[in-house]
C-alpha cells in the first residue's frame, strides 16, 4: 500500500506574490479600504464584463446588500433552493422578508425551475438561485419563468420599479469565472454575488464582490454609490477621503451597515487575479483525471463541463449510487483515515435546526435529500498534484469497496 498522504480539501494557493503585496499595503501606511480596494474592483469588473463591481467583506455582505438596495423587506418573499449554505437564505431573513425554499429537481443539484415558477407570488420580490459547486443554473430559464410572471409583481422602489419584474440575485460564490451560453457569471444575472473566502478559487482571506447588469433608468454610479453608503455606515466618504488634508467633514445618509473590504484582502485579490486563468486551467486537469479515473464504478460526478456550460470547477462532488446518508459517512471515515479530507455539499437546509423552527420539514423536500445522502465532495485545488489525485481516487475506491461489501 501507498504511503500515508495529508490531502486537504481546498487550501488556499498563496505565493510570494500574494505575501509581498500584503507587505507593500502594510508598509504603505494605508490598510483599510483604499486604492488597492478600488483597483480590485475595477479588475473585476473588466473581468466579468459589466461597467462596475464593489468589494465587501463576504459575498453575505453582497447578498444582503442586494435585498437592501432592492428596499425588500417585511411583507415580500424572496425564493431560494433548499440545496445550498445557509447564507443563500439567512441573508432573506435578516432583511425581515419571508423565505421560501425551493426543492430540487430530480436527480439535480439546481432547483427545480417549475416549482420556481409554481412559487412566484404578488409578494415575490426577488429569487436567489444558486451555482453549486461553480455551475452557472440556466438563467435563461429563470429569465423566461420571471418575465412570464411580471403580470403579479409590483414594485415597492425605482430600482424595483426599473427592473419591471422579480429580481434575479445570483448565489455565485463558487462561480466566478464560470460561463454559461458563452456569458461570463457576473454578466448574466440583474446581481450576482461571489465569495473570495479562504476555501474558494480566488481568495482574498475572507471577501466577497458583487457585479451587475445596466439597469434602464437608473445609472450604474448611483447603484455604486449606494453599495458604498450601505456598506460603509452610511457615511458619504470612505475613510480614505475623510483622512485627506482638509477633508474631514461628511455626512450619514442612512444607518448603514460595516461590510467593506480592506486594501490588505484587495491586495492578496489582485495576485490571484493575475494568476487565475492558471488556476482554472488546473482545475480542468484534475477534473479529467478524476473522471477518467471513476468510469466504470456505480458513481455519478457532477458535470463541469457541457454544451451550454464551463463551470469554474470550485468542487467535484460526486454520488455514489445505491447507498445512504450512514453508508455515505463511513466513506467520508475511511477516506480519513487514509489521511484524505472529504465533505458534503449540502445539507439541505430543512434539516437544520434553525430552519426546521421556521417550519420547514426535508420531507417536503424529496429531491434535496434524496442528493444529499450519497454526496461526498472529493479535494479539488491547484495544490494537488497528479499523483495526489490518483492516491484519493484510490481511497475512495477501497472505501467503496468496503462499504458495499457489509
Amino acid at each position: 500500500m501507498e504511503l500515508r498522504r495529508e490531502i486537504k480539501l481546498s487550501p488556499p494557493d498563496i505565493t510570494d506574490a500574494e505575501i509581498n503585496a500584503v507587505v507593500e499595503v502594510m508598509k504603505s501606511g494605508w490598510i483599510t479600504t483604499g486604492p488597492k480596494t478600488k483597483k480590485f474592483e475595477n479588475e473585476i469588473a473588466n473581468y466579468c464584463g459589466t461597467a462596475k463591481a464593489v468589494c465587501l467583506n463576504s459575498a453575505t455582505a453582497a447578498l444582503e446588500l442586494c435585498l437592501r438596495l432592492l428596499n425588500i423587506g417585511p411583507g415580500d418573499e424572496v425564493i431560494t433552493s433548499a440545496y445550498t449554505y445557509t447564507a443563500s437564505a439567512s441573508v432573506i431573513d435578516h432583511v425581515g422578508a419571508k423565505i421560501i425554499l425551493v426543492d430540487t429537481a430530480a436527480d439535480s443539484y439546481e432547483m427545480d425551475y417549475s416549482q420556481l415558477e409554481s412559487a412566484i407570488t404578488s409578494k415575490t420580490k426577488a429569487i436567489i438561485p444558486v451555482d453549486i459547486a461553480g455551475v452557472m443554473c440556466d438563467y435563461d430559464r429563470i429569465i423566461e419563468i420571471l418575465e412570464k410572471k411580471k403580470h403579479l409583481f409590483s414594485g415597492k422602489s425605482d430600482i424595483q420599479n426599473a427592473i419591471g419584474r422579480v429580481a434575479l440575485i445570483a448565489d455565485a460564490a463558487h462561480s466566478f469565472g464560470a460561463t454559461y451560453k458563452g456569458r461570463t457569471s457576473g454578466s448574466v444575472a440583474d446581481f450576482t454575488c461571489f465569495s473570495f473566502h479562504a476555501v474558494k478559487n480566488l481568495t482574498t482571506g475572507e471577501g466577497g464582490a458583487c457585479t451587475w447588469k445596466d439597469i434602464p433608468g437608473i445609472g450604474c454610479d448611483e447603484i455604486y454609490k449606494q453599495f458604498m453608503l450601505l456598506s460603509l455606515h452610511g457615511q458619504t466618504k470612505d475613510a480614505l477621503s475623510k483622512m485627506q488634508l482638509g477633508g474631514w467633514e461628511f455626512d450619514i445618509e442612512c444607518t448603514g451597515y460595516k461590510y467593506n473590504m480592506t486594501d490588505i484582502m484587495a491586495a492578496i485579490g489582485l495576485e490571484q487575479l493575475k494568476r487565475y486563468p492558471k488556476f482554472l486551467k488546473r482545475r480542468r486537469e484534475i477534473i479529467e483525471i478524476y473522471s477518467s479515473n471513476l468510469k466504470g464504478l456505480e458513481v455519478k460526478p457532477i458535470e463541469h463541463i457541457s454544451n451550454e456550460h464551463i463551470s469554474s470547477m470550485h468542487l467535484y462532488l460526486v454520488r455514489v449510487n445505491s447507498i445512504n446518508a450512514e453508508e455515505r459517512d463511513k466513506i467520508f471515515y475511511k477516506m480519513a483515515e487514509d489521511g484524505i479530507a472529504t465533505l458534503v455539499h449540502y445539507k439541505p437546509l430543512p434539516m437544520m435546526t434553525a430552519y426546521k423552527k421556521m417550519g420547514f420539514d426535508i420531507k417536503d423536500f424529496p429531491n434535496a435529500y434524496y442528493q444529499y445522502k450519497n454526496e461526498i465532495s472529493l479535494p479539488i485545488h491547484t495544490l494537488l498534484s497528479d499523483e495526489d489525485v490518483k492516491y484519493v481516487v484510490d481511497s475512495f475506491k477501497r472505501a467503496l469497496d468496503e462499504v458495499r461489501k457489509c
